[in-house]
């Protein structure tokens, strides 16, 4: 069940872009903090370089986007919540919370004047459960 709502997180208001998986959270977690991996769920992603393959807190590094190369920092990475500053930018938040041993909720978290960049977390969610559970059919 993929949802799109408003709510309040640690960072203030925000738009919540949820997908429900039927997977344990640790197995959720994996690929959002595993740089090598988000090319495989991002629809914009390319190329990641980082200082970690798994993110940490002040992990750096560049992504590929169509066109340009842009410099992130983590800004935060707790057990299952990390967040980042892209180009010098508060960005998205991305988290897991479970919801039992096979079963947990991929949220991405967006600043409410992000909300154009809602469908791009749309089929990032979707990718991510696709990617998860097994299904050939991850979109970029």
């Amino acid at each position: 069940m993929t949802r799109v709502r408003t709510a309040r997180t640690v960072d203030g208001r925000r738009l919540e872009v949820s997908q429900v998986v039927q997977v344990p959270a640790a197995d959720a977690w994996d690929p959002l903090v595993d740089t090598t991996q988000w090319p495989e769920w991002s629809p914009l992603i390319t190329g990641v370089e980082a200082t970690d393959r798994r993110i940490r807190p002040d992990t750096t590094g560049r992504i590929r986007i169509p066109g340009a190369w842009l410099p992130f920092r983590i800004t935060s990475c707790t057990e299952r919540r990390w967040t980042w500053r892209v180009t010098g930018i508060p960005a998205t938040g991305h988290r897991v919370d479970e919801l039992g041993d096979e079963r947990c909720r991929i949220v991405i978290e967006l600043p409410l004047l992000a909300s154009g960049y809602v469908p791009v977390c749309l089929r990032a969610v979707e990718n991510l459960e696709s990617l998860l559970e097994g299904d050939e059919s991850v979109v970029q």
